[in-house]
């Protein structure tokens, strides 16, 4: 595992991270079992910084458990978010820490975060009910040891609020699609000249840029080495010297394993010109494929119609990509459209509340029409109900 120095704190930080919103899950929350082997395994390999959130679902409990069953807290960084859409009133500051920090059966945050900042003037009014002060008071006590921010929004708000608080990290999402997109390139270069660590969100864009790269992109890379879409991506992060660390959300013990195998040789400006050229050759391929900017995150869920938003864009988006009857398939089961209780596309309400989560500012109700076009053609409705003719029909064979 290589490192990277935190300038202003001085920590060591293994240039990936353990991103903890894709926890392994069963049925009723995230499995313990496997996030315990997953998290013991990482620290065993060099992962020391780990990021999480209020806001995903179990995952601050389940890694507060897992390093309290380990023994292992002291071996690692925490890194956590404070939910800004929960703090209405000053004393909201200090009561959701106090959940968090027992959530994570811990007395301090190695790296605290305001989640999700997209403004200005989102700050200001963070400003106004005393936030600057309120961290002031949890680093005098040491119960918060950095402070930064994620971020979602337009590059020039980025500049607004790296300008506005001496912070002292920064979470953004970037990636080889993403370059110049939201903080963007000029963004990590902007946080780096001040001594800003900056934390990678989004390395493979929810999966985009790994399983989900069509086959003529993977083909690019795979003429000129055989390292897996995943490993490419995370390369062109590591090759900059401005990335502290990349976070990756791992489920499976293979992607850990795969992750840190290629963890181990990188460093700055390591990249050959025929490497870097196949990048911009996969990215001509991604870009006539990835016809909605859906990562997958969740944000926009659950859908009051019970639609599976990110579901519907991977089919359509897939369509492109791996071809008609794939992304049929996928369409179908992320649907339940063989079922009675469907949640098509088609069934959304023009409710809007989606939209108001979605960090990558997706028109969610337009995209939904797109996908329904595509993806529910003219036969779509009579098809289906053949097939739970038959599905029915099976069933009271048995």
């Amino acid at each position: 595992m290589q490192y990277r120095l935190d300038k202003r704190s001085g920590n060591e930080l293994s240039v990936l991270g353990f991103g903890c919103m894709r926890f392994p899950r069963k049925v009723n929350g995230v499995d313990s079992r496997r996030t315990d082997e997953l998290v013991r395994r990482a620290i065993e390999l060099g992962v020391n910084y780990f990021d999480t959130a209020y806001l995903y679902p179990g995952s601050e409990g389940a890694l507060g458990e897992a390093l309290q069953r380990l023994g292992m807290r002291e071996r690692v960084y925490i890194a956590t978010k404070l939910p800004l859409g929960q703090c209405r009133t000053t004393a909201d500051f200090g009561r959701l820490f106090r959940i968090q920090l027992d959530t994570l059966n811990t007395d301090y945050i190695d790296y605290y975060l305001m989640h999700n900042i997209n403004s200005l003037d989102q700050w200001q009014e963070l400003c106004t009910l005393g936030i600057r002060e309120w961290i002031a008071e949890q680093k005098a006590a040491g119960s918060i040891r950095e402070i930064g921010f994620s971020f979602h929004g337009a590059r020039e708000q980025f500049v607004a609020v790296i300008e506005a608080y001496d912070w002292d990290f920064c979470q953004i999402q970037y990636n080889y699609a993403n370059e110049h997109y939201q903080a963007g390139v000029e963004g990590l270069h902007l946080a780096a000249s001040k001594g800003i660590a900056v934390m990678i969100m989004e390395p493979l864009l929810g999966g985009k840029l790994a399983n989900g790269l069509a086959p003529a992109a993977r083909a690019q890379f795979r003429n000129v080495n055989n390292n897996s879409p995943a490993v490419w991506g995370l390369r062109w992060l590591w090759n900059q010297p401005e990335v502290t660390v990349v976070l990756s959300g791992m489920s499976e013990m293979s992607q850990l394993e795969d992750n840190v195998a290629a963890a181990d040789d990188v460093h700055p400006d390591m990249l050959s010109a025929s490497e870097l050229a196949a990048y911009d050759k996969a990215l001509e391929v991604f870009r006539a494929s990835d016809r909605i900017p859906c990562t997958g995150c969740g944000y926009c869920m659950p859908c009051p119609a019970g639609v599976n938003i990110p579901g519907c864009f991977a089919s359509h988006n897939a369509s492109y990509s791996h071809g008609f009857i794939a992304s049929y398939t996928m369409y179908v089961t992320s649907t339940a459209a063989n079922r009675s209780s469907k949640a098509l596309a088609s069934s959304c309400i023009k409710c809007g509340k989606c939209e108001a989560h979605c960090p990558q500012n997706i028109p969610i109700r337009k995209s939904l029409e797109e996908v329904t076009k595509h993806m529910e053609p003219f036969y779509f409705n009579g098809a289906m109900k053949v097939v739970r003719w038959w599905m029915r029909r099976e069933k009271k064979a048995k």
